[in-house]
């Protein structure tokens, strides 16, 4: 039986957990940062905050304690918010024995550094590293829907064995060995999601939807072939699959933050109806700029949702800007 630590309980990391749990045939460890979450999950089996409706199963062992979490443990699989994966993952180096997998679900990029979370880990600790990423809202996840997503890394034995190890019936693996094209794939996207919630939010209809999502996987592919990456990735799970399921599903938050934009409400209102969720798309809007910069890759879209985060500008505005660049070859 593998041992296999969730790092992060949020509605993802709990989802993966029962997921794992209902295959059967790992022993299964949740970390929560949060010792009042952690009591709550303990009591009531159930993740009130971030996945109400969902029982965790009683043979997951909940803890607030990293060490804990992580003794003994085969697979580390980190599903925190990525801005603190690198806390978690230096908090945790000094006791990670050579031959621990650390897989990162994390979506996003590191604010001022622009790291990739793969980037982010190997500065902290050389442990043996893959990510997983792809279409897969936690909710679905966890009713046990058919979903597909991949893992990448740059060794095919470590793929395959993750494949075997985190695959489910309902919980479909495939594999990648381009690390950057798949990581980058699951982070920009919602960047776009965002701005395909402000459309919707604006009311201007499926044509303006259908166009902001097709430009906007062909910004988010020449950035990622910029840093490395493969433009077929970005075609896969990873890009067009996670790219239409975040722009278009109500489940979205990044989507929904887009919406309340859209509908002209300010950007901190919308943060604090989240309750502490994340949308990493917020965040990852100025660290995509900042790679795009670095690489001297153009992101028209992107920069006109910086625009509406940060400087107030008015997204029908930016929409209108948008239309009126001139024109060009597809």
């Amino acid at each position: 039986m593998s041992r296999i630590a969730i790092l992060g309980a949020g509605a993802y990391g709990t989802a993966l957990a029962i997921s794992l749990a209902r295959r059967g045939g790992h022993d299964l460890a949740l970390w929560t940062h949060s010792s009042e979450l952690c009591e709550s999950l303990t009591e009531t089996g159930e993740n009130l905050p971030y996945l109400p409706g969902f029982t965790v199963p009683a043979d997951i062992h909940i803890t607030d304690s990293l060490p804990t979490a992580i003794f003994e443990a085969e697979i580390l699989l980190c599903v925190t918010p990525s801005q603190h994966l690198r806390e978690t993952i230096s908090h945790i180096a000094p006791i990670l024995t050579r031959d621990q997998i650390i897989v990162s679900a994390s979506k996003g990029i590191e604010d001022t550094s622009f790291l990739r979370m793969s980037q982010v880990v190997a500065s902290v600790t050389d442990n043996p590293f893959a990510v997983l990423s792809g279409p897969s809202f936690a909710q679905e996840v966890a009713i046990g829907a058919p979903s597909a997503v991949v893992v990448a890394t740059a060794e095919s034995i470590l793929g395959n064995l993750l494949q075997r190890e985190l695959s489910t019936p309902t919980f479909r693996i495939y594999t990648n060995d381009d690390v950057p094209g798949v990581e980058l794939g699951g982070s920009l996207k919602n960047v776009i999601a965002l701005a395909a919630g402000v459309v919707h939010g604006l009311a201007l209809g499926n044509n303006s939807a259908a166009a902001l999502i097709t430009r906007g996987i062909a910004e988010i592919t020449r950035l990622a072939v910029a840093c490395g990456g493969r433009r077929q990735t970005l075609a896969g799970l990873s890009g067009i699959g996670d790219l239409v399921l975040t722009c278009t599903g109500s489940m979205s938050r990044n989507r929904t933050v887009g919406v309340e934009l859209g509908k002209g409400r300010q950007l901190p209102d919308i943060i604090a109806g989240l309750h502490g969720k994340v949308a990493e798309g917020v965040r990852s809007t100025t660290a995509a700029l900042g790679l795009a910069a670095r690489y001297g890759v153009e992101m028209p879209i992107t920069e006109q949702m910086y625009a509406i985060l940060y400087n107030n500008k008015p997204p029908k505005e930016a929409i209108r800007e948008l239309m009126a660049r001139p024109g060009r070859d597809e």
